[in-house]
């Protein structure tokens, strides 16, 4: 069922646009992640209906999430943060191609450090960095996400963590102590963002998984 559910989710995700392709193909030939079609295309529909204008990520690669971002919004700013200078290169020249409606601001460096030279309100979060510190990601641009806007955070569902442990922690379960930094990254962050007062939390199984958390208060 799980596999059928997947195939049914990519076989109507949206069609890439061309930059899309080739940073798809690109991530294929060189077995890199990203968040895929699906998990885009829900990116995307989160943009517009936030009316987003400013969006910040956590790790941006080379550019394949901000797209989905872009293709939400109808001006406005993205902040790509990446510690490799090489992949943000990547992301400049190929999102520099496309006829995208938002400026880009491209930020090399850690991300938990960059986000504390911005103000907020940030309308999207994409937290897709290390995910042992996932959970400082949140902690640090909470109180910077607008009233309405949301926090999404990649691979809660497959990815470096150990799902069958997630499952169990999901069911009541502890967390052992030998679980993976990836796992029981994975779920203090998800202990934080459902224990947040002014946050509202769902799991959507579209690409890898996506925690999408929307602020509902100061």
């Amino acid at each position: 069922m799980d596999e059928l559910i997947g195939r049914y989710l990519d076989g109507l995700a949206p069609e890439h646009d061309d930059v899309q392709a080739e940073m798809a193909a690109h991530a294929d030939r060189e077995g890199f992640p990203h968040v895929g079609p699906a998990a885009g295309g829900t990116l995307r529909v989160l943009a517009r209906l936030t009316d987003a204008e400013r969006v910040f990520e956590f790790g941006s690669g080379f550019g394949y999430s901000a797209t989905w971002w872009a293709r939400g919004m109808n001006a406005g700013e993205v902040v790509l943060t990446e510690h490799d200078r090489e992949e943000l290169d990547m992301a400049y020249d190929w999102l520099s191609e496309a006829d995208y409606a938002p400026a880009f601001d491209y930020q090399v460096g850690d991300a938990l450090e960059l986000v504390g030279e911005y103000e907020g309100p940030f309308d999207c979060v994409l937290v897709d960095h290390e995910k042992e510190r996932y959970v400082d990601g949140f902690h640090e641009v909470a109180d910077k996400v607008a009233v309405g806007g949301v926090v999404v955070a990649d691979n809660v569902v497959q990815g470096p963590a150990d799902f069958e442990t997630l499952v169990e922690y999901a069911e009541g379960e502890g967390v052992p102590d030998d679980a993976s930094a990836a796992t029981r990254g994975i779920a203090a962050y998800l202990d934080a963002v459902r224990a947040a007062p002014d946050f509202e939390t769902t799991v959507l199984p579209v690409g890898s998984g996506l925690t999408v958390s929307v602020r509902t208060g100061e």
